[in-house]
């Protein structure tokens, strides 16, 4: 009886925890140590660990005759397309600056063609004959007529446009002269010019309209 009483004895329950979790403390430090341990033999059993060399690779740019001449063609390409490149450029360039040229040089020849309608009306006017018997004014008119025609004429001929040469007896030119007609005429040699009916132009040398002319057969 009194051993029953002891071992439920509430005093005693205390100090057999402790030593229940006294014991589960050493063995669970012995079980953390084993694992060191057996590294420890296992290296020490092993010695030391050498690491694996890499298998060495082919040089790939290793200096060949073949190589050599596979870069020395790829060398000769780029230089072919290089040299066509530029002279395409080039070509380019001359168009380009050619065709800015001739646009700046053949600015005018809308506006010249529709003034030479102008200057035809001018040419008329001054052509008439004054008699001596008018009067001041109408000498006057005439004289201004004239300065007008001058004046225009080196406007023209300032920006590029020039008259064709047209003249009795020159031998008819199908490049500036457009003949109008054809008629028999015993002092003026066949094919030669007989009259100037419109005279012609050209800007630069380009053909602006021809001379109308009137050629003897």
């Amino acid at each position: 009886m009194s051993n029953n009483s002891d071992s439920k004895n509430p005093e005693t329950e205390p100090a057999k925890v402790q030593a229940n979790e006294k014991v589960k403390a050493d063995i669970g430090q012995n079980s953390d140590e084993t694992p060191e341990q057996d590294s420890d033999s296992l290296a020490d059993d092993s010695g030391t660990l050498e690491t694996p060399q890499p298998v060495a690779e082919e040089n790939e740019h290793l200096v060949t005759p073949e190589r050599v001449a596979a870069l020395e063609h790829q060398v000769a390409e780029l230089k072919d397309q290089y040299v066509r490149a530029h002279a395409e450029t080039e070509n380019i360039r001359k168009r380009a600056a050619n065709e800015v040229a001739t646009g700046r040089k053949f600015a005018v020849e809308g506006f010249a063609k529709d003034i030479l309608n102008v200057r035809d009306s001018l040419g008329l006017a001054s052509s008439v004959q004054i008699a001596e018997d008018q009067t001041d004014a109408v000498a006057k008119m005439g004289e201004g007529l004239e300065l007008t025609l001058r004046q225009l004429d080196g406007v023209l001929e300032r920006f590029g446009v020039k008259a064709i040469d047209a003249e009795v007896g020159d031998k008819l030119d199908p490049d500036s002269h457009q003949a109008m007609s054809m008629i028999e005429d015993a002092e003026v040699e066949s094919g030669c010019i007989i009259t100037v009916i419109q005279p012609g132009y050209k800007l630069h040398d380009r053909l602006l309209r021809p001379a109308m002319v009137v050629v003897a057969k």
